[in-house]
């Protein structure tokens, strides 16, 4: 990947419980390296697959309101106008436009249902250089206690289309940009526990969902939903060790 088109997912970093353990976790999971950050840029410390930029990390403030987790960042043309936009639509800046030295631009913020997402402007930095690869990111979706509010807003927001899916057992939507899916938003059911908030997921591909699940554990993590086939791959939920929750998926691959 050499380019993040507008309105998709360009790259993830994680908000992490212990910057040395989530190293040790993610190379063992993910087989990443990692290009190690400096006090001067908060220990913002790059994670590579097969040389390419894939992720990074950060340590979580001690203080922070939020628990440990992975942030999702859509790229944008431009941050400000963004930002604007999704004022209009009701969603809540958490963090206002800002440059990110020369490597672009960037804000924080929340969607009309309160999941938290980053719009990214880039300049020397696209994004993740490899995507749908074993230890890069493969999907992500936004769960929401208000699945068509949240759908209707990323519509609005990204110019984007959505179909629901025609299974009764969840309701869930796949968004497309320029009619390539780039998104899902599945709305929480009433079995997902109150203190769920609304947030983004990302999953990761792996080469064997079983074994990612089984080094998951090994590792001090907590596998959520076992693995279980799926039309895109087999999929597992689960956490790292200071309770990020991702998903891990071996992609199906066609004939």
């Amino acid at each position: 990947m050499t380019k993040h088109a507008a309105g998709t997912v360009s790259w993830v970093d994680l908000a992490a419980w212990d910057l040395e353990k989530a190293q040790d976790f993610y190379g063992a999971l993910f087989g990443w390296t990692f290009d190690p950050g400096s006090k001067e840029n908060g220990y913002y410390t790059m994670a590579r697959k097969n040389g390419q930029h894939v992720a990074a990390m950060m340590p979580r403030p001690k203080d922070a309101p939020f628990p440990p987790a992975w942030n999702t960042y859509f790229a944008v043309e431009s941050v400000d106008r963004s930002v604007a936009r999704l004022k209009e639509l009701g969603g809540k800046v958490m963090m206002e436009p800002m440059d990110v030295m020369e490597a672009g631009r960037m804000a924080f913020c929340t969607d009309n249902t309160g999941a938290a997402f980053g719009f990214w402007q880039p300049n020397l930095f696209n994004g993740a250089g490899l995507v749908n690869e074993p230890g890069a990111m493969a999907w992500h979706e936004a769960k929401s206690r208000d699945g068509a509010k949240a759908v209707a807003f990323y519509k609005d927001l990204f110019g984007m289309t959505a179909d629901k899916m025609p299974d009764e057992r969840m309701q869930y939507w796949v968004v497309k940009k320029d009619g390539r899916e780039t998104a899902g938003v599945m709305q929480l059911d009433d079995k997902t526990p109150a203190e769920v908030p609304a947030h983004w997921m990302t999953t990761f591909a792996v080469a064997d969902a079983d074994q990612a699940a089984a080094t998951v554990t090994a590792k001090g993590g907590k596998v959520l939903m076992q693995p279980f086939d799926s039309p895109y791959g087999r999929i597992a939920i689960v956490a790292d060790p200071g309770g990020a929750a991702f998903g891990v998926i071996a992609l199906a691959r066609p004939a």
